[in-house]
């Protein structure tokens, strides 16, 4: 079992590995027997096929579920609201504890109900997914606006991830490539070699096993000490956002839930990278139609589409672009872009797209 600790204003374990699961009756068994109520907020799908064994850790603290749709479905004001609806009809509290139960879209909604609940109530994050290690870590939680992702939410510290690894089994091959998206993101932002490593992968899926945890851990690590330097976002957190400005302007211009979040980030990295001048841009894209990313969605999405989305980006201001750029793998940095030069590099981008599919 690793386990790493991560310094906030209210610390918390992050425990991976097989098995990790029954840790919540055991590390945390305080936690919950002092809970009038434990409220379970599950992905459907995930409910579907993976909750006799949360039930099983949970046996001693009778947990009511509650299911919420799929995906990035679950991440709007309805959803939300029904959840908080759940809580109250329960007759839950200030003392109730909450745990997500999916992937990264549900540890946001979670995340938020339980901040927003009577003010605020404990939660404890399960995630299910390879996405969740980048999510399920640091404290941002939000829903979706129609017009921006992650437009509405706070930042609320989970009291503890458990992060089994027997549930990422059952994940489906676009979200083996959606949750690789965010590891070589780390990579990206933190070490040559690691990325180097990463990139030799033409099939993400025999990645499986202790390679995979160990892959998870060094994620983790990253998002965490930057989290611990910048817990609020005011300086170098933004650099986790590499790859996103894009990203979440396909995400949004296709409808959530149409394209999976690690998906759209990999079409967002390139961009970066051609924005960034950078020599790691070819392998990276060869990398990427090797694991079948799909690239040539970029060909039918036309830049004036996206750009009114990306100025919507919480990174970037009313007159001007501003995106995570790299110096060189391990050294991003923020700039600002000139719509003319964000339209230029597009461009290109896509030619060099076409020319290799």
């Amino acid at each position: 079992m690793r386990e790493l600790r991560v310094e906030t204003e209210h610390p918390y374990i992050v425990h991976i590995g097989r098995g990790a699961v029954g840790l919540l009756g055991q590390h945390y068994r305080d936690l919950l027997a002092a809970a009038d109520q434990v409220v379970v907020i599950a992905d459907s799908r995930v409910a579907e096929l993976h909750l006799p064994q949360l039930f099983e850790a949970l046996a001693d603290f009778q947990p009511k579920v509650f299911r919420v749709p799929a995906g990035e479905e679950a991440k709007s004001a309805e959803t939300f609201m029904d959840c908080h609806s759940f809580l109250l009809t329960e007759n839950c509290s200030r003392n109730t504890v909450i745990l997500a139960f999916g992937g990264g879209a549900v540890g946001d909604l979670a995340g938020f109900v339980a901040s927003t609940f009577m003010r605020g109530v404990p939660f404890v994050q399960v995630p299910t997914t390879i996405l969740a290690h980048d999510s399920a870590v640091g404290g941002k939680t939000a829903i979706n606006h129609p017009l921006g992702k992650n437009m509405i939410g706070t930042f609320y510290q989970p009291h503890a991830v458990v992060y089994d690894a027997d549930f990422l089994q059952t994940l489906p091959e676009n979200e083996i490539r959606s949750g690789m998206a965010e590891v070589i993101k780390h990579a990206f932002i933190s070490n040559e070699g690691w990325l180097d490593e990463l990139l030799a992968y033409e099939d993400l899926s025999k990645m499986f096993g202790q390679g995979l945890e160990g892959h998870l851990e060094k994620g983790i690590a990253v998002k965490s000490a930057i989290v611990e330097e910048d817990e609020f976002e005011g300086g170098v957190r933004k650099f986790l956002n590499f790859g996103h400005t894009l990203g979440h302007a396909i995400e949004a211009h296709l409808g959530y839930g149409k394209l999976t979040h690690g998906e759209a980030v990999v079409l967002g990295m390139a961009y970066a990278l051609e924005l960034s001048e950078s020599p790691q841009l070819p392998r990276f894209l060869n990398w990427a139609k090797a694991n079948r990313y799909p690239l040539m969605l970029l060909l039918d999405m036309p830049f004036d589409e996206l750009l009114p989305y990306m100025k919507k980006d919480k990174k970037s201001t009313a007159a001007a672009l501003n995106f995570v750029l790299l110096e060189a793998v391990g050294q991003p940095f923020m700039e600002t872009i000139t719509e003319q030069r964000a339209q230029a590099a597009y461009g290109k981008l896509r030619k060099t797209i076409k020319e290799m599919i």
